[in-house]
């Protein structure tokens, strides 16, 4: 009896010194983001531009491919969904591999030196959340053709008018898209720590950073990363619900 006795102490006094220092961090960490420590502007600043370039350059890219798709009557166009709806759960570290193999000096790509910078990390997530955004568009755009395509074959539209008039018509939803993509982007950890290398002041994102420090038990650093984290994916389903919301308003007037 006293030494269950003496066990539950314990166990209470090691749960109590864990509160005390995760409130420590998580006191460390507030004053972190208050304070607009020039470390952590950086990492977030670096994450939020690759994130932002990799979004842009993948929706130049998957819209338009995700609309030919949505209008299009081809031979193979069964198996062509059932790829991109696989791509969409490419494995990260197995897209970071991939890129690491081919920027790396021994690769095809070796020669332009973009292994361990931010432009291999805009690389690796644009390959990641193309396919993402490809299917997603895709499904979007081919519920609108559904809707109207009668109005298209009655004014004889091009494929490409077809496409502009889709893009433009469905831009509420296809921007929900978007910042779905964004949101996979800013959270990727495994592709961009292999091919970026988390390099301080170079390549370090705000989740190598978290891997990072939290290894090392800076909890202070990776709590304050992991609030800003948390307040942009909150940010970002904000905006999507505010999109949709709007979109839905729009299509009721």
């Amino acid at each position: 009896m006293v030494t269950a006795n003496l066990a539950t102490v314990r166990k209470f006094c090691e749960w109590v010194e864990y509160l005390q220092s995760m409130g420590e961090a998580l006191g460390l960490a507030t004053a972190l983001v208050l304070s607009g420590d020039a470390d952590l502007l950086e990492i977030i600043l670096l994450s939020l531009r690759v994130s932002l370039m990799a979004t842009g350059i993948a929706c130049l890219i998957g819209l338009p491919v995700g609309a030919l798709v949505a209008i299009g009557r081809f031979r193979g166009r069964g198996a062509v969904l059932i790829v991109m709806n696989a791509l969409m759960g490419l494995p990260p570290v197995v897209v970071g591999l991939l890129v690491y193999l081919h920027l790396s000096r021994a690769g095809p790509l070796g020669f332009l030196g973009l292994l361990y910078t931010p432009t291999a990390m805009i690389i690796a997530q644009t390959i990641l959340i193309t396919p993402i955004i490809a299917a997603l568009s895709r499904q979007v755009l081919e519920d609108l053709h559904a809707e109207y395509a009668e109005a298209f074959r009655s004014l004889c539209l091009t494929r490409m008018q077809t496409v502009q008039a889709l893009l433009w018509d469905g831009r509420h939803a296809l921007l929900t898209v978007g910042l779905a993509g964004f949101g996979r982007a800013v959270a990727e950890v495994g592709a961009v720590i292999i091919v970026g290398g988390n390099i301080d002041h170079l390549t370090r994102v705000m989740t190598t950073a978290i891997a990072l420090e939290t290894s090392k038990g800076d909890l202070a650093l990776a709590l304050a990363l992991g609030i800003i984290l948390l307040v942009i994916s909150l940010g970002v389903n904000a905006a999507v619900q505010s999109v949709r919301m709007t979109a839905a308003r729009r299509a009721h007037v």
